[in-house]
């Protein structure tokens, strides 16, 4: 089992301009690659608790911070078997993902190469938003406020202490600070504090 150490859910003291104040926080260590993994599971079953709908879930950190990893996870736990390849050079990976409860649409978007955030507007992705489909979005930062607001917001980081398990692996810990935007993301964060209780 792996270890997913979770804080309690807070509201935040404040917020940097020009972003919209998120209704709950949540801070998650993700002590490796199967805590990731898991949390990508459990968040992948919080979205198909929602029904169908539009779902944007921004995914923001460095490179190496565990964005697509985290992508990945996700559509793995929404039942997707095959190959799940890293946008970044398509922009967007469109998935159809069958699952008990139907077919669950997944856009999976990588903008690490946009230059300027018209490209957005220019590449007509704005319709993918407005589907019932969960829209996962690495680099959101380079479309800047295009994109409207996220239903949840995760920001990965690195933690600066490295770990070497029995394994002989060097392991770097994540921090995934999970802010939600919306109603809809509100109830993703709340079906998550049950998934893993403090």
């Amino acid at each position: 089992m792996p270890k997913l150490y979770a804080m309690p859910t807070v509201l935040p003291a404040d917020v940097p301009s020009g972003l919209t104040p998120p209704l709950a926080e949540r801070t998650l260590s993700l002590v490796d690659e199967a805590a990731t993994s898991a949390f990508g599971t459990a968040l992948a079953q919080a979205v198909l608790a929602l029904g169908p709908r539009p779902v944007q879930v921004q995914l923001s950190g460095d490179l190496g911070a565990g964005k697509t990893t985290l992508s990945r996870a996700i559509l793995r736990g929404l039942g997707h078997t095959g190959r799940v390849r890293s946008p970044t050079y398509t922009l967007v990976e469109p998935y159809d993902v069958a699952g008990t409860t139907g077919t669950q649409k997944v856009y999976h978007f990588d903008l690490y190469r946009f230059a300027d955030p018209e490209e957005w507007t220019d590449a007509g992705f704005r319709d993918c938003f407005a589907e019932p489909a969960l829209c996962l979005v690495e680099w959101p930062e380079k479309a800047q406020a295009l994109l409207g607001t996220p239903d949840l917001h995760i920001a990965l980081s690195v933690d600066v202490v490295h770990e070497t398990y029995d394994d002989g692996v060097e392991h770097a810990p994540r921090a995934a600070r999970l802010s939600a935007r919306t109603q809809t993301g509100l109830q993703l964060l709340q079906s998550l504090q049950h998934l893993f209780p403090c």
